[in-house]
């Protein structure tokens, strides 16, 4: 007997077929993968996409791997108190770092330097930057502090005078080691003093003045570079302010319109530069700058 399936028994027959013959076209394409890979899909995990270096890249990789290892060296002379001096800085050395070098071979503190080399040299350039090539000869004007302190030197009887003074409290002015200057009174050309006021540093250096060996005396406040420039008849002196550790300052007895000054550029007593006959109206400004209170106004 025949039977006869209604109209949804044939479509569930055909969706059947259907199915097996997906599962027969997947069974196909998986026999076609390699058998060393796994079947499961899940287990395909993502390789890393690595972009390969060009030859190009490499060369120039190289270079600058060889130019940061290797800086090419200048030979050049430095000449200093008619003495030459061999040094091979790097080419690309800033002349600021290259004046710390130069302090450490000769004695002279970089910020009291000029170096000379068709002009004046700037801290901002560098060798190569600023022309200087093997057998190049840069001149150094400056002074060490030795040389500083040779000026203001003092002999062993003056220091047993100062000490002695200085147990007894004895006033500067009274003391033997100041007499010798004091005693010639006044300079003509000295500037005007006033006692009992304090004045502001005037635009104009301070003239008029003597050390302890009677001569001129002239002192100009580089605050824009801070700098005092200690100026004699024979050369003028550039002192960084911090190398100045003290001023100490009295009034001079029956002339308390002017004091003496002492610039403590050492250690000890005995590096004091002595400056006879200042204004007193300035003696506060001076040490305000010197000492670095006039930063903070």
């Amino acid at each position: 007997m025949e039977c006869i399936g209604s109209e949804n028994d044939v479509n569930v027959v055909e969706s059947k077929n259907s199915e097996t013959s997906t599962k027969d076209d997947k069974s196909d394409i998986t026999s076609d993968r390699p058998t060393d890979e796994p079947s499961d899909d899940k287990s395909i995990e993502p390789t890393e996409c690595k972009i390969p270096k060009t030859e190009e890249n490499s060369i120039v990789e190289s270079l600058a791997k060889a130019s940061s290892d290797s800086v090419e060296t200048v030979d050049i002379k430095v000449i200093f108190n008619k003495k030459k001096y061999d040094v091979s800085p790097p080419s690309n050395l800033l002349i600021s770092e290259f004046k710390k070098q130069l302090q450490g071979l000769l004695g002279v503190p970089d910020s009291m330097q000029k170096l000379m080399f068709k002009g004046l040299l700037q801290d901002s350039q560098t060798i190569s930057s600023a022309g200087i090539t093997k057998g190049a000869k840069i001149m150094l004007v400056g002074s060490t502090l030795n040389d500083i302190l040779a000026v203001s030197s003092v002999s062993k009887q003056d220091v047993a005078e100062m000490e002695k003074a200085s147990t007894v409290k004895e006033p500067l002015c009274k003391q033997k080691i100041h007499r010798k200057v004091l005693d010639k009174g006044v300079p003509d050309d000295a500037m005007p003093g006033i006692k009992s006021l304090k004045e502001s540093l005037p635009p104009v250096p301070l003239s008029g003045m003597l050390n302890k060996h009677g001569g001129k005396v002239r002192l100009t406040f580089k605050l824009e570079n801070d700098q005092l420039w200690l100026g004699t008849k024979e050369r003028t002196e550039k002192l960084p302010m911090g190398s100045i550790k003290d001023v100490v300052s009295e009034p001079i007895e029956e002339h308390e319109e002017y004091h003496i000054m002492g610039l403590q550029l050492g250690a000890t007593d005995a590096s004091k530069y002595w400056i006879y006959w200042v204004p007193a109206q300035y003696v506060d400004a001076i040490k305000d700058a010197v000492l670095g209170k006039w930063q903070l106004f």
